[in-house]
C-alpha cells in the first residue's frame, strides 16, 4: 500500500543524497558537503534512511506545538489586560508594562501578534522614502542640545475614542542632548513664551551648568522672522539673554535637520499620557512634579554613552545673574518730564537729583515671568510712579497662542428675551389673521 508522505524541499535534497549513499556513488563527506552537515549528521540521516526508508528523513517536531509557545490562560490574561488596564499601549510599551508591573513572561511580538489577530493594532504602511543627509551625533554632553516644544493634549481622559480632555491643552518643553540623546529637562507650560523657555533654561542650567549651543526651529522665539529696515542683525529677548550667557543659538532650516528631538516628540506623545493615565495625573503641577521620575526611566531605557568623556557644560559664575538676565528686557528714553512709556502705561521717575541729569538718557526696562517691573539706569533701579494708563489699544498676537488668547464663552439670552415668551398659539393666531385679513388690515396692525 502506497503511503503520501509530506517532505519539504530540504527533505527531497537530503532523500536524493541518501539514495546515492546507499547505492555507494558519493561518499559521506561529499554528503555533508552538499547538505552543509558534518560527518556525524551525514551517519545519523543514513541510519534512519535504511531503518525507516524515506520516512525517516521527515522532521518530528512536525504537527507539534512549539516548546515557548502561550499557554491560552497567558494569553487571556495578557488580552483582559491590554483591553482593560492597558487600552491604547502600543506593543512596545505595552510589553514594558506586562514584564515589569504583572511580571508576565512574553515578549514584545507575541503581544504584537496577539495585538494584530484582535483588531487592537494595525501595522504602519511604508511611507514614501526621502533621503536626508545623516548628520553624526556630537562628541561631548552638552555640546548640542536641542530645543523644542509640543502643543497637545497631554492629559486625554482616555487613551481611545473622543478625546475628552482632563485638564487645558498645554505644551510641553524638551530639552535633549545630541551627543546621549539624553533628555535634560522636560516642563510643562501655558505654551511656547520667552518666559516658558527662560523658566526651564534655568532650570536646567542650575542642575548641569551652561551648554555651548541650543539647535532650534525658526519659532520668533529664537529668530527674528521679520527684521525691519536695516537691522539685519536684529535679535529675539531669548537670543539676547543666551549671548549674555555665552550660548549660541543654531536654527535649523527644516524639521529633519532637529530629527532627534522631533521624533523623541512623538514618543512623549504616545508614552507621557499612558504613564500619567496609570498614576491618575490630571493636572500640570501633578505633572511637572512627576517629570523627573519619568525622565531618569526614559534616560535609562534609551540614552546611550557619548563617545567622549569630557563633559561641555560651563559652570554658573557670579556674573552669571540668572534673575536679571532671564528678563524682558527693553530700552526707552526718559522725556523732558523724567517719563518713560511702556504697554500703554507712563512711568514717572522719582528722583533727588537734577532733572537735566536725566532728559533723554537711555534706561532698560526689566520684567520677569511673575511680571515685576523694573527701571534700571547704569545697572542701578530707579524709583518710579505710574502717572496714568492709557486705553489698551489692538495686540498682536502669534498664531499659536491665538487659542489661548481668544476664550470663547457661550452666550446666553436675557430672561426676558422674545423667543422665551414666545408660544406656539401666539403665532398660530398671528398666521391665521394674517390669512383672513386684507392689506390695510395687516397694514393696521
Amino acid at each position: 500500500m502506497e503511503i503520501l508522505l509530506n517532505m519539504s524541499s530540504k527533505e527531497i535534497s537530503r532523500l536524493e543524497v541518501m539514495q546515492k549513499l546507499s547505492e555507494k556513488r558519493m561518499s559521506q563527506k561529499e554528503a555533508g558537503r552538499m547538505l552543509n552537515l558534518s560527518t556525524r549528521q551525514v551517519k545519523r540521516l543514513l541510519k534512519n534512511y535504511r531503518k525507516q526508508g524515506a520516512s525517516g528523513l521527515i522532521s518530528k517536531r512536525r504537527g507539534r506545538k512549539s516548546n515557548n509557545c502561550l499557554t491560552e490562560e497567558v494569553k487571556k490574561k495578557v488580552l483582559d489586560l491590554l483591553k482593560s488596564k492597558y487600552k491604547g499601549f502600543g506593543p512596545t510599551l505595552a510589553h514594558e508594562k506586562l514584564v515589569e508591573k504583572e511580571k508576565l513572561k512574553i515578549s514584545d511580538e507575541s503581544i504584537r501578534k496577539i495585538m494584530i489577530e484582535e483588531g487592537m493594532w494595525k501595522s504602519r504602511k511604508l511611507k514614501k522614502i526621502v533621503t536626508h543627509q545623516l548628520r553624526e551625533r556630537r562628541a561631548c554632553f552638552g555640546e548640542l542640545v536641542q530645543i523644542d516644544g509640543s502643543p497637545h493634549d497631554w492629559f486625554p481622559e482616555r487613551a481611545s475614542g473622543r478625546c475628552e480632555g482632563r485638564a487645558a491643552a498645554c505644551a510641553l518643553l524638551v530639552f535633549i542632548d545630541d551627543a546621549t540623546g539624553k533628555l535634560v529637562k522636560l516642563q510643562f507650560a501655558d505654551s511656547e513664551s520667552f518666559f516658558s523657555y527662560s523658566q526651564a533654561a534655568e532650570d536646567y542650567f542650575r542642575q548641569y551648568g551652561k551648554p555651548v549651543a541650543f539647535y532650534s526651529d525658526k519659532h520668533s522665539i529664537f529668530r527674528v522672522s521679520q527684521p525691519s529696515a536695516g537691522s539685519s542683525d536684529a535679535i529675539t529677548q531669548f537670543g539676547r539673554a543666551m549671548e549674555e550667557l555665552g550660548i549660541q543659538i543654531i536654527c535649523a532650516n527644516t524639521p529633519q535637520a532637529k530629527g532627534r528631538v522631533e521624533r523623541v516628540i512623538q514618543t512623549l506623545q504616545d508614552r507621557l499620557p499612558k504613564e500619567m493615565r496609570l498614576l491618575n495625573i490630571r493636572n500640570r503641577e501633578d505633572g511637572n512634579a512627576y517629570l523627573p521620575k519619568f525622565m531618569d526611566d526614559f534616560n535609562a531605557r534609551f540614552a546611550d554613552e557619548p563617545r567622549s568623556s569630557v563633559d561641555a557644560h560651563r559652570k554658573l559664575t557670579a556674573k552669571d545673574d540668572l534673575a536679571h538676565i532671564l528678563t524682558w528686557q527693553e530700552q526707552r528714553t526718559v522725556s523732558k518730564n523724567l517719563t518713560v512709556q511702556f504697554q500703554n502705561v507712563v512711568y514717572q521717575i522719582q528722583t533727588e537729583r537734577p532733572t537735566y541729569a536725566l532728559r533723554k538718557a537711555i534706561v532698560t526696562i526689566c520684567i520677569d515671568f511673575k511680571q515685576n517691573f523694573s527701571l534700571l539706569y547704569n545697572g542701578k533701579a530707579l524709583p518710579y510712579n505710574i502717572f496714568y494708563k492709557q486705553t489698551k489699544q489692538s495686540e498682536v498676537v502669534l498664531a499659536k497662542d491665538l487659542n489661548n488668547t481668544i476664550q470663547l464663552k457661550p452666550h446666553k439670552p436675557a430672561p426676558d428675551h422674545p423667543w422665551r415668551t414666545f408660544s406656539l398659539s401666539n403665532k398660530s393666531r398671528d398666521v391665521t389673521a394674517a390669512r383672513g385679513g386684507d392689506i390695510s388690515t395687516l397694514e393696521n396692525r
